[in-house]
């Protein structure tokens, strides 16, 4: 059933993508801004735990919920509800549409289109950025994104706790970054952010390295391997930084160095210099990652299905 719900629910986004503005992510929104706002910043530690889980354990235990009593009912039912919640939790075509016209603009040469299409991604001044930092970012912000918003929310809902699992992951990432950037306007509510940075790091330190080892598996693997030793040298290093060195390696191209904060993609991407690993970064490089991409999607599928056999016989 994992299998099939996950299929369904790739199919369903390529067929409907899921707008930014649904009233899934309106209603989270206004959940995490609630907490957020009635944060007291004494006793920072226990209280920004209690916000967290203020927010996180009411949308996980109540997907749970749903799904054990679907299941009660008829397992189909529950098999329905786990597409529609891989389907929420899913992002791929909400950031999917951006690379792709940042690809066409700098293929038909207009780099002043792809410059505005990449702000407009990223948030980043990119009013003189060259083709070969234009494609830079394009590139890492893939790479992280394609994680976050892809094979993270598999490993999840793999785990024993399914649904609820997928949905803990994503309000993790979404609440790192909403109280990250709200952080910067009231210091007060900087230690709320660094929990929810500290927590989306716990909870995305595994799925990270298995996404860098299957960027690895598809792609360039000893250069993959290369870069992550070299580049990736703390050690306790960001998720990111871990993604980063292992796409720059199996693309062959130079992304963004390390050392940035958790959960902070913008700041990785924007403010580190270029890795040694791989040549500098071209528009050709675009379509190599697109190939790895769907490579990793083909990968982690197909590991599913083996799973799901696995567990028929036994």
């Amino acid at each position: 059933m994992t299998f099939f719900s996950i299929l369904f629910a790739l199919i369903l986004e390529q067929v409907r993508a899921l707008s930014l503005q649904n009233p899934v992510s309106a209603l989270l929104r206004h959940h995490a801004m609630l907490v957020k706002h009635s944060f007291d910043a004494d006793g920072a530690i226990k209280r920004s735990a209690l916000a967290w889980l203020a927010v996180a354990l009411p949308w996980a235990l109540g997907v749970a919920l749903v799904y054990y009593v679907l299941y009660r009912i008829h397992f189909v039912f529950a098999f329905a509800w786990n597409i529609v919640v891989v389907y929420f939790t899913l992002g791929f075509r909400q950031f999917s549409h951006y690379f792709t016209d940042i690809q066409f603009a700098l293929n038909n040469h207009d780099i002043l289109r792809a410059r505005e299409i990449l702000h407009q991604w990223t948030g980043i001044d990119t009013s003189a950025m060259p083709v070969s930092e234009i494609v830079r970012h394009t590139l890492s912000h893939a790479v992280i994104a394609s994680h976050r918003h892809v094979f993270g929310v598999f490993f999840w809902f793999l785990v024993p706790f399914g649904p609820a699992g997928a949905v803990l992951y994503r309000v993790a990432e979404y609440l790192a970054r909403l109280w990250s950037e709200s952080s910067t306007v009231d210091q007060r509510h900087a230690p709320l952010a660094r929990f929810a940075q500290q927590a989306f790091f716990i909870l995305d330190w595994v799925p990270a390295r298995l996404t860098a080892l299957g960027f690895a598996i598809v792609g360039n693997f000893e250069d993959a391997l290369y870069a992550w030793r070299k580049e990736v040298r703390r050690p306790i290093d960001t998720n990111d930084e871990v993604l980063l060195a292992a796409g720059s390696g199996a693309l062959g191209a130079r992304l963004n160095g390390p050392h940035a904060e958790p959960s902070s993609i913008d700041l990785l991407v924007s403010d580190e210099q270029p890795m040694s690993v791989g040549e500098e970064c071209t528009p050709a490089m675009l379509q190599s990652a697109i190939g790895l991409g769907w490579r990793a999607m083909v990968l982690w599928m197909l590991l599913l299905v083996m799973l799901t056999i696995a567990v028929w016989l036994g």
